[in-house]
């Protein structure tokens, strides 16, 4: 199957990752101090670009990320700007590159307390980076509070204090920025529920670290973008013809006819040759009265589904989408795995298996994709449901099952049992309508159907089930308006370089 396609521009690191980062690029010749003098210098031109001039105050904690706030204080006051500076803990004790900063500071060094805040200044938030451990509390937990209180204006470096850049988790208390600025590559936690809540705008920016340090590091995670997977679409050989573009076969059920369908029309605008929706023969009226160009077939059990896919052009399974939850889903699912066709598990078909996710599991020996959303996942994993860092809990969930597993949410995430991960943000609130996960199913499904490799396939269908979105529109959106929209969308990521 053709898979992933690596991207060192779209790659996301962890804090150990990005300290390592930092390190290689200091080994090779590039100063701590010339790396911190770039970021600060890069803060202060966020906040004069975006910002009118107004007095700020630059709050900077006892790490490097304060020194990257002495930094950007130093060069707003230069640029005019009314700069006042609090620091957590005393100037004296600061080690390293932050002391070197502190150093090209001329003006005074207050203490950190909330009296800083007096006036509504602006905030230049440098107090914790992201690889804060430890809840906030104490004077800087009042900063905090304060500041949240009083709504103000906040450019945050790194992550808005108390954010931690891998997991996106809230520790203890955090702020809500307007602006973000980040370094060399972002982290996980900027793209994480919270982190989409607090970062606001974020800016990524080069500090001069080479990016062939990332050879060393070996990124095993990476921010959705066509960058990942567009050289796997858009076939337009002369000589194909419709088994070439791949067979998708779909398990309808017999009472939510239309999840299926939305399905299969999906797989097909997504490319897919042929769709097969296998139902009940009760059920055949409704859907033969439907769209044309689904191919309606007879299958009351699991031994007549068996028997379609003793069609080896049959490459593709989609099972789930209104299928039931019961018997017939269950062994329709091992079935398709059994024949190690390529198996797109949704909705029912992973509810099915609620009460014996190890039978499940088991039975996957071929490239198997499972998108579940969270109410689904805790019903296979239970005891990772908990787990606060989703890479780690959908990449656990990936390796215990076999499958590709695309965790949904307004931060999507899809892990491959091999460990490696994509985050997707690239999709609106307005997906929250009924029949969207059809849809998102039916495009990886009919990706699949050609060739593409489970993560990939998901990768892929996610950035297009938002892109269909975006192109529609902020309100009003139906299921239906996502299929319509999928051609654009596609033309969309064949045309971004």
């Amino acid at each position: 199957m053709r898979d992933l396609q690596t991207s060192g521009d779209l790659a996301l690191l962890r804090c150990a990752e990005m300290a390592k980062a930092d390190a290689a690029a200091i080994a090779g010749g590039i100063p701590g101090s010339r790396l911190m003098e770039i970021a600060g210098r890069a803060v202060a031109a966020t906040v004069a670009a975006h910002h009118r001039r107004r007095p700020v105050v630059v709050l900077c904690g006892p790490g490097n990320n304060g020194g990257d706030g002495f930094v950007a204080a130093r060069h707003l006051k230069e640029a005019g700007w009314p700069v006042r500076l609090g620091l957590l803990g005393v100037r004296e004790d600061l080690k390293g590159d932050a002391a070197w900063a502190a150093q090209g500071w001329a003006g005074p060094v207050e203490t950190l307390s909330p009296g800083l805040l007096d006036g509504r200044p602006l905030v230049v938030d440098a107090l914790f980076g992201a690889g804060l451990s430890r809840a906030i509390e104490g004077i800087a937990g009042a900063v905090v509070d304060r500041i949240n209180a009083d709504r103000l204006v906040v450019v945050a470096v790194d992550v808005p204090s108390g954010l931690h850049g891998d997991t996106g988790q809230v520790l203890g208390r955090t702020l809500s920025a307007e602006r973000t600025v980040t370094f060399f590559r972002a982290k996980p936690g900027h793209y994480s529920v919270e982190g989409l809540r607090r970062c606001g705008v974020l800016h990524l920016v080069d500090i001069g670290i080479p990016a062939a340090v990332l050879d060393a590091i070996a990124p095993r995670l990476w921010l959705n973008g066509p960058a990942l997977w567009r050289p796997l679409l858009g076939r337009d050989g002369l000589a194909d013809h419709k088994f070439a573009r791949g067979h998708l076969t779909i398990l309808g059920g017999a009472t939510a006819t239309g999840a299926a369908r939305l399905g299969a029309l999906a797989a097909r605008r997504a490319g897919a040759g042929l769709v097969t929706v296998a139902v009940p023969r009760a059920a055949m009226p409704v859907y033969q009265a439907a769209e044309p160009g689904n191919l309606i077939v007879e299958s009351e059990d699991a031994p007549a589904f068996g028997r379609l896919l003793a069609d080896s052009r049959r490459n593709a399974v989609l099972v789930g989408p209104g299928s039931g939850i019961d018997e017939r889903t269950r062994a329709a699912c091992l079935a398709a795995l059994a024949a190690r066709r390529a198996v797109v598990l949704d909705a029912d078909a992973i509810t099915a298996f609620a009460g014996s996710p190890g039978q499940l599991f088991a039975a996957i020996a071929g490239p198997t994709l499972m998108t579940p959303h969270e109410g689904e996942f805790r019903r296979l994993f239970a005891d990772l449901a908990d787990e606060p860092d989703k890479v780690e809990r959908a990449r656990r969930a990936a390796a215990r099952s076999g499958a590709t597993v695309l965790l949904k949410g307004p931060s999507t995430v899809m892990a491959a049992p091999d460990g490696r991960a994509v985050i997707n943000v690239h999709a609106p609130a307005s997906l929250a309508t009924a029949g969207s996960g059809d849809v998102l199913a039916g495009i990886a499904g009919g990706l699949m159907a050609q060739g593409l490799s489970p993560l990939a396939a998901a990768a892929a269908a996610a950035w297009l089930h938002g892109e269909s979105a975006f192109r529609f529109g902020r309100h009003g959106l139906i299921a239906e308006d996502l299929i319509a929209r999928l051609p654009e969308a596609l033309d969309a990521a064949l045309a971004i370089n």
